[in-house]
C-alpha cells in the first residue's frame, strides 16, 4: 500500500531545497499518523486487494463501488466480520492519499458490510483472563536462574500493572520508579496514546514475597544488570542476556507456556490474558469500575466492561435469590 504517493504534499515551487525538506518532513508527519501496527495492517490489507482485482482484471486504484462490494462478499465465508472492517478502511484511506473519492463512502458497500455483519456476527474471539489463582499456579511453575526471575518479573508486573504487551515489552529502566509504597511505571505511548502524552501505572507492594510484583521486578533489575534502555530482554537457551528488546510476540509465548505448565488449555491464553486477567479479578474483588479504568487506562466503560470477562455474572445474581 502506497502510504503517502509522490504528488501528496509536493512543494508547488519544484527545485527548492527548502521546501523539498519541509514536503518530506510533510510526508514522515502523515505516516507517523497511524500506529506502526496499523500501517503494517493497511499496507497488506491494500495488497491483498490489489492482487485480488489484478487476478480479476478489475481496477483497484480508482476502485468502483461494485468491485469493492464484490471482493467484500467473495471474502465473506473466510474471514471474519472485523477483518473485512479492517479492509475496507486500508481501501478508504488508499484512495483518500492518492487524492481520490473512497468507493467504500457508496450506499452499496455500506450496505454489504451491513449484511456481512448480520449475517457473521461481529462478537470478537476473546482469550480467557488469566484470574489471581491462575497466575499464582503459573508463578509456582517457574524455573530457577535467569529466565524465571525475568519470567516472574515480566508476568506479574504485566497483570498487575493491567498492561498491553507493547507496554510491556516497551518499559525502560528510566520509566520506573520505585517508592515506599511500590512502583511507579511512566508509560511513554501507548495504543491508545500515540502522541506521546504519557501515563503512569502504580503497583503497590503485594501481599506475598513470591507473587509480589515490585519484589519480582527488584529481583530482575538487580539479577540482570539492566542500568538504562530495555528493561526485558531476551535470554537464549543458555541462560544468557541477549540484547535488544522483547518482543509482544515472545509475551505471549512466555503467557501460553507458562499456562500449560499450570493445567491451564494454551490456547485460550495469549499476552492480553494479563490485562483482561487484571480487570476480571479486580470486579471479583469488589473493585469499582472507576478503580479498574484507573488502573486499565481506559477512558470508557464500554471499553473497560469488554476487559471485565464474566467477573460480575454471580455479583448480585438473581437466581440466588430465588430459593431453589
Amino acid at each position: 500500500m502506497t502510504e503517502t504517493p509522490d504528488s501528496l504534499l509536493k512543494p508547488e515551487t519544484p527545485g527548492t531545497a527548502a521546501l523539498a525538506f519541509i514536503a518530506e518532513k510533510a510526508r514522515e508527519y502523515v505516516r507517523q499518523a497511524k500506529a506502526p501496527n496499523t500501517r503494517r495492517a493497511y499496507r497488506s490489507d491494500w495488497e491483498h486487494f490489489t492482487a485480488w482485482c489484478q487476478a480479476r482484471t478489475l481496477a483497484a486504484l480508482p476502485a468502483a463501488p461494485e468491485t469493492v462490494a464484490l471482493y467484500l462478499s467473495d471474502l465473506a465465508a473466510g474471514f471474519k466480520a472485523s477483518t473485512l472492517t479492517r479492509r475496507v478502511s486500508a481501501i478508504s484511506q488508499a484512495h483518500q492519499m492518492a487524492g481520490h473519492e473512497s468507493p467504500t463512502h457508496a450506499a452499496l458497500v455500506q450496505q454489504t458490510m451491513a449484511g456481512i455483519r448480520r449475517s457473521l456476527g461481529t462478537a470478537p474471539t476473546e482469550k480467557n483472563p488469566i484470574l489471581t489463582g491462575d497466575m499464582r499456579a503459573m508463578v509456582a511453575e517457574l524455573p530457577t536462574g535467569p529466565l524465571g526471575v525475568r519470567d516472574r518479573a515480566l508476568l506479574l508486573v504485566g497483570f498487575a500493572g493491567a498492561l498491553r504487551r507493547s507496554e510491556l515489552v516497551g518499559i525502560d529502566r528510566d520509566d520506573i520508579e520505585f517508592t515506599t509504597e511500590g512502583l511507579v511505571i511512566t508509560l511513554r505511548r501507548s495504543k491508545t496514546d500515540q502522541e506521546g502524552a504519557g501515563r503512569k501505572v502504580a503497583i503497590q507492594y503485594g501481599a506475598h514475597p513470591e507473587t509480589c510484583p515490585v519484589l519480582a521486578l527488584q529481583a530482575w533489575l538487580q539479577a540482570s544488570g539492566v542500568a538504562a534502555g530495555s528493561v526485558f530482554h531476551p535470554i537464549n537457551r543458555h541462560g544468557q542476556m541477549r540484547p535488544g528488546r522483547l518482543s509482544g510476540t515472545a509475551v505471549a509465548l512466555i503467557v501460553k507456556r507458562y499456562a500449560a505448565k499450570a493445567g491451564l488449555d494454551p490456547a485460550q491464553y495469549a499476552g492480553h490474558s494479563l490485562r483482561a486477567g487484571l480487570a476480571t479479578s479486580a470486579a471479583i474483588a469488589g473493585a469499582s469500575e472507576r478503580a479498574i479504568m484507573a488502573q486499565t487506562g481506559h477512558r470508557s466503560l464500554s471499553m473497560v466492561r469488554r476487559y471485565i470477562r464474566d467477573g460480575n455474572l454471580f455479583r448480585e445474581n438473581v437466581t440466588g435469590m430465588l430459593g431453589l
